[in-house]
């Protein structure tokens, strides 16, 4: 097979392998909280604890993720260095996050075992994430043919995410949920999702052919080998902090907040956020499937002060509507306008940040003579990692100062009544109607400015961070590769 046919054929198979992958990343990642909130019954104690493990867990990715890449850097074999740990790590987790959603234990028992569980998601996910974003410099050196890659794997995963956000709240919330109780549905949904996941990275294992020069240098396991690659690139830091802050803003919506406001605004009804979620992103899509097109047409720099604009009057009119509107139809059908408007720039930000991100192994090549390619890879998952555990430590904290535990409470207390038979699906419903009923005006204000100003202001000091630092735009970096090419042409003379 040609290298046209090669690469045609690795566009259609290296992005379908996201799919299931993104699923479950959607399930556990934005979706644990939800669930652990509406299942069980939390003293603010037990809160605490929760999060300070989802912190905890994020924090030990810091040597997690990129001892990861490292190992994945210096795998050799038949089968390459990134597709044995793909196979390893979809399996692992499959079976941690199948165990994190069956579970009955209630109390400190059940944050015990959160605490085993989160942690193991932590290594078992890394291992396939890292692999799978680490194959993209050795699927294409140029800045075109990445675009192309991670635009049409970002494409796929959004396919996977928008239908776990749209499936999940659907079916384990409201009239619709499966089983009449959301631990139950929680449970079936999990086990479905860690059916699909290694179906679909099937396409990635099987089909891909990726580039496997290399080289003779094995860099070993070690702190300073990591320490100096991030250290002494200073593209890759700016880079890896500005992408921090925009994640931790993009993920509010999303992570907790979003669900939580519709419930109390709307009402108990699952439907209701995933109509919100699927509107919100469907804009999105336009950008999966153009986004290489348009970055030939215009430049990152200018293009993120585009999508910044789009961001901000988004944002307003979420805000101002959630201020100024009563409770109606109306009023959710301009929030969810609004956050289609912000959700729309925020996921152009997140293409930006992944091509820039992976710009600067070039760039490292260029100061070090090394491309390090694997280990660079490993820190945009570890700051996605991190950005959600702070994205927790935001929302655990709002939901403590607004009150948020008081309610869902009483709401997984009749969930638990209802999976024992003591009440039926309809008396729960109406119990749950009452209980939303005595949230108050300002309660359901502080969750709207949290899930408005807040990413609003983390988004534009990243586009600020952005224009002032970081100096990979197109013009250098394919300065740097013509550099690189010249010097290897030489070395071969």
């Amino acid at each position: 097979m040609n290298d046209l046919q090669t690469q045609k054929k690795n566009l259609i198979m290296f992005p379908l392998g996201t799919v299931g992958r993104d699923m479950m990343y959607q399930l556990f990642t934005n979706f644990i909280l939800t669930y652990v909130l509406f299942t069980r019954s939390l003293t603010a104690a037990q809160l605490m604890a929760i999060t300070g493990i989802m912190v905890g867990a994020r924090v030990f990715d810091a040597l997690n993720d990129p001892i990861m890449g490292n190992i994945i850097e210096r795998t050799r074999g038949k089968y390459g260095k990134f597709k044995p740990w793909l196979v390893i790590g979809i399996l692992s987790t499959c079976v941690v996050e199948y165990l994190a959603f069956n579970t009955d234990l209630q109390g400190w028992s059940f944050v015990w075992f959160f605490g085993v569980i989160y942690f193991m998601y932590s290594i078992t996910y890394t291992m396939h994430d890292i692999s799978y974003w680490g194959m993209v410099p050795a699927l294409g050196s140029d800045a075109h043919t990445r675009n192309q890659f991670t635009a049409r794997a970002t494409l796929f995963a959004g396919i996977g995410g928008t239908l776990a956000s749209v499936l999940i709240p659907m079916l384990t919330t409201g009239s619709n949920t499966i089983g009449g109780n959301t631990a139950f549905a929680y449970g079936r949904i999990a086990l479905a999702v860690c059916i699909i996941a290694p179906i679909f990275m099937c396409f990635t294992i099987f089909g891909v052919r990726e580039n496997r020069d290399y080289g003779n240098d094995v860099p070993p396991v070690s702190f300073k080998k990591i320490w100096d690659t991030i250290s002494g690139n200073d593209q890759l830091m700016w880079i890896a902090l500005i992408f921090l802050i925009q994640q931790i803003g993009n993920g509010l919506v999303i992570g907790g907040i979003g669900s939580t406001y519709i419930y109390f605004e709307f009402g108990y009804e699952g439907g209701l956020f995933s109509l919100f979620s699927t509107v919100g992103m469907a804009a999105t899509a336009f950008l999966m499937i153009f986004y290489p097109a348009i970055s030939q047409r215009i430049h990152r720099k200018p293009l993120m002060g585009i999508m910044a604009v789009i961001s901000v009057v988004g944002y307003a009119l979420m805000l101002g509507t959630g201020l100024l509107m009563p409770t109606g139809t109306a009023k959710f059908w301009i929030l969810t306008v609004g956050y289609m408007f912000s959700n729309f720039g925020q996921y152009c930000y997140y293409l930006v940040m992944m091509i820039s991100i992976l710009n600067t192994v070039e760039y490292n090549e260029y100061k070090r003579g090394t491309r390090d390619e694997a280990i660079i890879a490993s820190l945009r998952p570890f700051f996605t990692k991190l950005a959600s555990a702070l994205i927790v430590l935001i929302i655990s904290a709002c939901y403590l100062i607004f009150g948020v535990t008081n309610y869902t409470n009483q709401i997984s207390e009749l969930e638990r009544q209802t999976s024992m038979g003591l009440i039926t699906e309809a008396q729960k419903l109406a119990e749950i109607g009452g209980v939303i009923s005595g949230v108050s005006h300002a309660q359901t204000l502080g969750l709207l400015f949290s899930m408005t100003v807040l990413p609003c202001a983390l988004m534009l000091i990243s586009y600020f961070m952005y224009k002032k630092h970081y100096t990979l735009d197109e013009e250098e970096y394919d300065r740097i590769c013509a550099e690189i090419a010249a010097q290897k042409a030489a070395a071969v003379k």
